[in-house]
């Protein structure tokens, strides 16, 4: 089967390496001419685990390839995903230019029937406006071509997206004929056999099945957030919290962990989106609102405990901070806790010093030479007064507490934004969490 793939960001570029990985022949599309000259010399613009090795063996099978001209390409595939951008608009909507640029790409080129899936994240009523633009070309082009949009949306977790991909939960296909479920039964045939779910529905169902998603696990963060921020008033533990509530089989106990807040390119943007389409809908989606007031207020809540312990007397104190990734396994940055702390740190005239495994240079565009970076954690560490843990990567479990206290100066306390480092009290470690 033939397929293109527009856009090469997280979503585009797994979801394209993954479906040449089951068989299928995949064209990934992008307009950045220097990305797709990288990615054809085997270089990846994004880390993931694994991802790097399953682009160089596709392409070598010549089941992947990369361009840059979508209508060159339009006649060779039989589905075009859509996964390009959906930033937030300043008022929270999320930004539909890149999907419908194209859809009118496509209108304007198309010469055979086409299925156009929308794999961004994308708002109820997308497709009907896709539908409308290509409409339009045709219209301009004075042909008839027949064609189907469909939404696929992506349920991916960076810093785990290929097994998401591969051993998913369900595959959410929204669709409107019977030609395009046949179709996308076909692409999916592979995690049919292995019988993953593959749930059909109409299109506007679909595209709201995401937002909603995101929203429900942003809103577990933001309860869990709130109920530690409690438990530290009454005494409480909010890890002792969290496993009794935990087990009970109506709750679960995945998205129950307290921490610093949630970022990202999902939640944040997928929260206020959903929270725009309810506004313009004349509805106030009131959970949802508390939902992101309680993270904006997380997000401050390590530099509020720092400010607290020194009773304010924190200008000119170097602090060393453990992880900028707004979660392990991934060098993405965007909405990170990290960079709210950093602000903070900097505006009260403390001595920043970070590390982070792989988002260094990340860090780096967004923040500059504002703070100092070390090589490992050991090394960001000397001479500081406090280790804040923003990230829980898996190298900052089991530390030499031993060389790092030797290391910082005297009395040192560890401000831990995701409670797992208690280890330190007993290496003589003044140690604050979350909750």
């Amino acid at each position: 089967m033939n397929i293109a793939i527009v856009g090469t960001g997280y979503v585009g570029l797994v979801s394209g390496t993954c479906f040449a990985e089951l068989g299928a022949n995949v064209i990934c599309v992008d307009v950045d001419i220097d990305k797709i000259e990288k990615l054809k010399a085997g270089i990846i613009p994004i880390y993931e685990p694994n991802l790097a090795s399953m682009v160089v063996r596709n392409v070598k099978a010549g089941r992947l390839e990369f361009e840059t001209d979508l209508a060159s390409i339009l006649n060779q595939v039989e589905v075009i995903f859509i996964a390009v951008g959906t930033p937030p608009c300043e008022d929270g909507s999320a930004d539909l230019k890149y999907v419908l640029e194209v859809a009118k790409t496509i209108g304007w080129n198309m010469n055979k029937y086409l299925l156009v899936v929308t794999k961004s994240t994308v708002p109820v009523g997308t497709a009907e406006k896709m539908k409308t633009v290509i409409q339009a070309e045709l219209n301009k082009r004075g042909v008839s071509i027949e064609f189907d949009v469909a939404s696929n949306p992506e349920f991916l977790k960076e810093g785990n997206a290929i097994d998401d991909f591969m051993k998913p939960d369900r595959v959410v296909v929204g669709v409107e004929s019977e030609k395009s479920r046949e179709l996308m039964t076909r692409l999916y045939k592979p995690m049919l056999l292995n019988n993953f779910r593959v749930i059909f529905m109409d299109i506007p169902s679909a595209e709201m099945t995401k937002y909603a998603a995101n929203s429900m696990l942003a809103t577990r963060i933001s309860f869990m957030n709130d109920i530690a921020n409690l438990c530290e008033l009454v005494g409480a533990d909010v890890n002792m919290v969290r496993k009794g509530i935990g087990t009970d089989s109506r709750i679960g106990s995945k998205f129950l962990y307290s921490g610093c807040g949630y970022g990202g390119s999902c939640f944040p943007k997928d929260v206020k989106a959903l929270i725009k389409t309810a506004s313009v809908n004349g509805y106030t989606m009131r959970v949802l609102n508390a939902v992101e007031e309680v993270n904006v207020i997380q997000k401050n809540v390590l530099f509020e405990k720092f400010k607290k312990r020194y009773d304010g007397d924190v200008a000119g104190r170097k602090v060393a901070i453990w992880g900028l990734a707004f979660k392990p396994e991934t060098d993405d940055m965007r909405e990170a806790p990290a960079l709210v702390l950093i602000d903070s740190l900097l505006k009260a005239g403390c001595e920043v010093c970070a590390y982070d495994p792989v988002a260094m240079d990340e860090c780096k565009k967004r923040v500059g030479d504002r703070i100092s970076y070390a090589d490992n954690m050991y090394d960001a560490v000397i001479d500081a007064d406090v280790i804040f843990h923003v990230t829980e990567w898996k190298e900052f479990r089991i530390p030499s507490w031993e060389a790092i206290k030797r290391l910082m100066k005297p009395n040192p306390v560890i401000i831990d934004g995701r409670n797992v480092l208690s280890e330190a009290i007993q290496n003589g470690f003044e140690y604050l969490k979350i909750g």
